[in-house]
């Protein structure tokens, strides 16, 4: 499989104490990656050493499939945003990117700048200075900043951090839009799990300095027993309505059930679809294990954000 961005064995150590540790990530061109763990797992110490922004105390990564020093060479496929973003109070968001564009080269003529702020969503900011934003307003100022340059990859700390539940939304409806509209690979690295599983693709869980595990949403929905449980008067003529629908996890089950290990949020699909063709479900239920749960069970304890 091809991927964007691979580590191996990187390890960031600070005097006798490895912040890091033998960390071998994978991410895919396309999706969002979520590193997961609690303040002090590691999380900035990886994402720093992936922005260039720390040098590894050994180990690699590889980036666009290359490595070494070619792979440093693409970091200008690459934006970031480490913590806070810097931002110019006396200016608004419009000539906050107009200088980081013109910093990096960027043509900032037609209507470059604009549409960064239609992305993130500020494009109604007019000329209000960035020192008077709110928190969410600032953080997506500093997602638009990681954009200047049309990077490949965005690789974002805690973007949605300290944020009130609005903002949270809008940050995770924008991440989803760079993904699913401009084709950009963001990883993120989050506490808040439970907006993170509303949005990531992959996961990697990161847990005293060591990546204990990596996933795709998928692999979470298997290892968890995560599945759609529906019951007909004909299940076997059920079974091929749900495949014809372009499932192609499906199943009866032992006890005599429909199930659909894969695409919980289409339920209501799964639903509409068996009641067309006159087949109308007597039992659904659907076995939801959160991301948070799971995360709980493999770090075994309480994360504490």
């Amino acid at each position: 499989m091809d991927y964007i961005m691979t580590t191996d064995g990187l390890t960031k150590t600070y005097g006798s104490k490895d912040a890091a540790k033998d960390i071998n990530i994978h991410i895919r061109p396309g999706e969002i990656y979520g590193l997961i763990g609690r303040n002090g797992a590691g999380k900035t110490t990886v994402m720093r050493m992936l922005s260039g922004l720390s040098n590894p105390t050994k180990g690699s990564f590889s980036l666009f499939g290359k490595t070494g020093s070619e792979a440093l060479k693409e970091m200008k496929h690459v934006g970031v945003l480490i913590e806070h973003p810097g931002l110019y109070p006396n200016m608004s968001a419009f000539e906050n990117l107009k200088i980081k564009a013109i910093a990096m080269g960027c043509d900032t003529k037609g209507k470059y700048i604009e549409n960064i702020l239609e992305l993130i969503g500020l494009e109604n900011a007019g000329k209000k200075y960035a020192g008077s934003f709110s928190l969410g307003m600032r953080q997506r100022l500093g997602i638009g900043l990681a954009l200047i340059g049309e990077p490949k990859l965005i690789i974002l700390d805690e973007p949605i951090n300290g944020l009130d539940p609005q903002g949270i939304v809008e940050v995770r409806q924008m991440l989803a839009k760079l993904r699913d509209e401009q084709g950009i690979t963001v990883m993120i690295s989050s506490h808040i799990l439970g907006e993170l599983g509303k949005l990531a693709n992959s996961y990697g869980i990161i847990h005293e300095g060591k990546l204990i595990d990596e996933f795709t949403t998928e692999d979470l929905h298997k290892r968890c027993g995560q599945y759609i449980m529906v019951k007909t008067d004909d299940n076997a003529a059920a079974v091929k309505v749900i495949q014809k629908s372009g499932f192609n996890e499906v199943e009866i089950d032992n006890d005599g059930f429909v199930r659909i290990s894969e695409r919980l949020d289409d339920v209501k699909l799964v639903v509409k679809k068996l009641v067309d063709a006159d087949l109308v479900p007597s039992y659904v239920s659907v076995s939801d294990i959160s991301l948070e749960d799971y995360y709980l069970s493999v770090t075994g304890g309480n994360h504490n954000g």
